[in-house]
């Protein structure tokens, strides 16, 4: 080190930018191979993305798969990624995430508090490709009892509202799709979801917020609860403002701490896990189709891409910039980001169409097609960007729509009043069309054509429902297509699109370690990126739910065992402070009893 280095204000072995799964992963592996480990968040509340997310993970044969039944190979796997990314990923990033994401789920579950669960019935995105499988390869994290977080609690980042039973209590994927469509016991499972959430006295007395944490909270709690097992610190209104290099290798970062400016010292190398550019409108407009709109975007407001600036600063290389994890999303006023359709447009009863009045797409199909369709069809005349979500008074009746709850639980007349503006609403479609400004004659030509194939349940324009994906969501007592049904009943409704996102997917460019490479494909020394950070392994698809949090957790530990190993070899092994074998993790599986589990 020269004599011009820095005088640091804080030293570590590694330092961890971001606090979502694939962060604090890479923070737990790091402390478990012996690291002093500091883990920096730039707003005020710790879990990032992950924290709003479904919290799944899609991880190819996973140890669940077995006993449920199925069966999985890595040369399935393999074969099934390389074909829905049409070959664009081919430098072993895939195979790499093939092997070690199952042995990184088995070592969540031996060494710390996460624990998932494999679904059986949640087919991957494209389950007719080659290698493509009906269920099994993603996984849920099971519900965690937010009190084992103690005040550590009140500072994660709460749920998206659209993933709570009226907007407050929490449920799990499969109590939602029960619930969605009214299956067999949803009357039941309302009240149980309803006695789990009152029964919890102390905390209705603390706040209206659920205790009982499922999807993303759940898995983010668990990281966190794990680190704090360990002491991590996990330091909040903590911002990167440029990372520090010195001959080539990155030793540490420069950060604002509550409005201070300090230089901490990373000895053995730093991990870029703070998301993606999304909220950032100058990046939109530079890299993304137009139009684009960072409040469009269903993510925290604080995913500006700071990150993958600060590498380029470096000299770091990126890929897939015009690139996102697409998703339509809606306003909803007063709410500090956008609500993302995943499920409403699969059910039967609703199409969605452009300015021309024309369907342009599956409306069940993955909902990052979905935003791929409304800007490969975006032309004068035939506006899709934004499009419309048209449906019937038998769908507003019978089904949630984003803010909108089913009109049997919330009909119209009770709706508050900042909802209003949520929809349009009209006795004909002639009416309708000319209140969101879309073509009138298109629009009944389309629902002429649209009614008698949905009637005969076979969508012969775009297939909607014909594929296992597609009916995961559907509503099983409509048949013959639980995907399908005609739009007669007045009133009609139309809800505006917005081609949103959840995250972007152009980031910089690392190899199989995690490691951020420069424009010849050499790595920067030191420095690892993951998550939305770096750019997708998965080019520009999204192979199955939990495409996004798997690789973020799995490089994120992949990231930490390289530094690990170079650590060794550049310092020996002396330098590192302990092993963590036989870490205490107290009560790792969690306690349900007093929040009626």
């Amino acid at each position: 080190m020269s004599a011009n280095s820095p005088q640091w204000d804080q030293s570590c072995d590694v330092l961890v930018v971001g606090s979502g799964a694939g962060a604090m992963t890479a923070a737990l592996r790091a402390h478990d191979l012996g690291s002093k480990v500091l883990v920096v968040e730039k707003s005020d509340r710790y879990g990032g993305t992950s924290a709003i997310s479904g919290g799944g993970i899609w991880i190819p044969c996973n140890h669940r798969i077995e006993a449920l039944g199925g069966q999985d190979s890595a040369e399935e796997a393999i074969a099934y990624i390389r074909a829905v990314t049409h070959g664009e990923i081919d430098d072993g990033r895939i195979e790499a995430y093939v092997e070690h994401g199952h042995q990184v789920v088995r070592y969540l579950e031996e060494r710390s508090r996460v624990r998932f669960e494999a679904q059986p019935r949640y087919s991957d995105y494209y389950p007719e490709v080659p290698g493509g499988k009906p269920g099994f390869r993603s996984m849920d994290p099971l519900p965690f009892d937010a009190r084992q977080l103690g005040e550590e609690f009140a500072l994660m980042r709460e749920p998206s509202p659209g993933t709570l039973m009226m907007g407050r209590m929490a449920m799990t994927m499969k109590e939602a799709q029960v619930l969605l469509c009214r299956g067999p016991g949803w009357l039941g499972l309302t009240l149980k979801i309803l006695w789990r959430y009152w029964r919890d006295l102390p905390g209705r007395l603390r706040s209206k917020r659920d205790r009982f944490l499922t999807l993303g909270n759940a898995l983010v709690a668990a990281l966190r609860c794990s680190l704090q097992d360990r002491q991590v610190p996990v330091w909040l209104d903590c911002r990167l403002e440029r990372l520090i290099e010195e001959q080539g290798r990155v030793l540490g970062a420069e950060v604002t701490r509550a409005g201070r400016r300090l230089l901490i010292q990373a000895r053995l190398g730093v991990v870029l896990g703070a998301g993606g550019f999304e909220r950032n409108q100058a990046m939109r407009a530079q890299y993304h189709p137009q139009p684009s709109r960072s409040d469009w975007s269903a993510t925290p407001p604080y995913n500006t891409g700071d990150a993958i600036r600060a590498g380029q600063a470096l000299g770091a290389t990126t890929a897939l910039m015009d690139h996102s994890w697409w998703a339509p999303t809606t306003h909803v006023e007063g709410e500090e980001k956008q609500r993302a359709l995943f499920v409403e447009r699969t059910l039967p009863g609703c199409i969605m169409v452009n300015s021309a009045g024309q369907r342009f797409v599956n409306e069940a199909a993955p909902y990052t097609d979905i935003v791929y369709a409304m800007y490969d069809g975006n032309r004068e005349g035939a506006a899709s960007v934004p499009c419309w979500l048209i449906f019937d008074a038998d769908f507003r009746r019978k089904y949630p729509c984003g803010a909108l709850l089913p009109g049997y639980a919330m009909p119209d007349s009770r709706l508050p009043k900042h909802l209003h503006s949520y929809f349009h609403k009209a006795d004909s479609f002639v009416e309708l069309a000319q209140q969101i400004g879309v073509d009138p004659t298109g629009l009944l030509r389309t629902i002429e054509r649209f009614n008698p194939m949905a009637e005969a349940g076979k969508d012969e324009d775009f297939r909607k429902g014909e594929s296992l994906f597609d009916r995961y969501y559907g509503d099983p007592t409509v048949q013959p297509n639980p995907c399908l049904a005609p739009l007669l009943k007045a009133p009609f409704y139309a809800v505006k699109i917005d081609a949103g996102d959840i995250g972007t997917k152009g980031g910089l460019l690392t190899d199989v370690h995690a490691r951020v490479l420069r424009e010849d494909r050499t790595p920067i020394a030191g420095l690892y990126a993951i998550g939305n950070s770096a750019a997708s392994m998965m080019g520009r698809t999204y192979p199955g739910a939990g495409s996004t949090i798997g690789p973020a957790m799995v490089f994120g530990f992949r990231a930490a065992e390289h530094i690990h190993a170079a650590g060794e070899k550049t310092v020996g092994a002396n330098s590192f402070a302990k092993q963590a074998e036989g870490l205490p993790c107290t009560n790792p599986g969690g306690s349900y009893a007093a929040l009626g589990e």
